[in-house]
């Protein structure tokens, strides 16, 4: 185990070619959710990539909960919408994914990528939107209960 990581998470760092980190995809030990932290400016490649892992891991081992956390995300991704909304989230719905709590990028353009996405997926499962983390968390590990 590495310097900093926690005992209870299964991790995985996701880099571009100029080796900058844009993901970190992480599950509970005790599969109760999956953290997706998002990193810096994104591309429709890394999206894919990102999202495609993740559907990977919904197939090793159903989860419901999804934490996907923009807090370091940098700029619009809104290129990637249409893949996330004719792909992704029906491929996630049918693996599984019932929850999701959505960290909010802090920046104007992360925030309205979201909210645009929102509108064609938000009556697919239950998506609830925070500011920070902790709050996020705590909702999520709520849900179905």
């Amino acid at each position: 185990m590495k310097k900093g990581e926690s005992p209870s998470m299964i991790i995985k760092e996701f880099k571009k070619p100029n080796g900058d980190t844009f993901l970190i995809a992480e599950r509970a030990e005790d599969n109760s959710y999956i953290h997706a932290r998002w990193i810096g400016i994104q591309t429709l490649e890394t999206v894919k990539e990102g999202g495609t892992f993740y559907t990977n891991m919904l197939r090793e081992n159903p989860c419901p909960r999804l934490l996907n956390n923009h807090k370091e995300l940098i700029g619009p991704w809104d290129i990637a919408n249409d893949w996330i909304v004719q792909t992704w989230t029906p491929l996630v719905m049918q693996l599984g994914l019932k929850y999701m709590s959505q960290v909010l990028a802090p920046g104007i353009y992360g925030k309205m990528s979201f909210h645009q996405l929102h509108q064609h997926i938000g009556d697919q499962f239950e998506i609830k939107m925070f500011d920070e983390e902790q709050p996020a968390l705590e909702w999520l590990l709520q849900t179905g209960k």
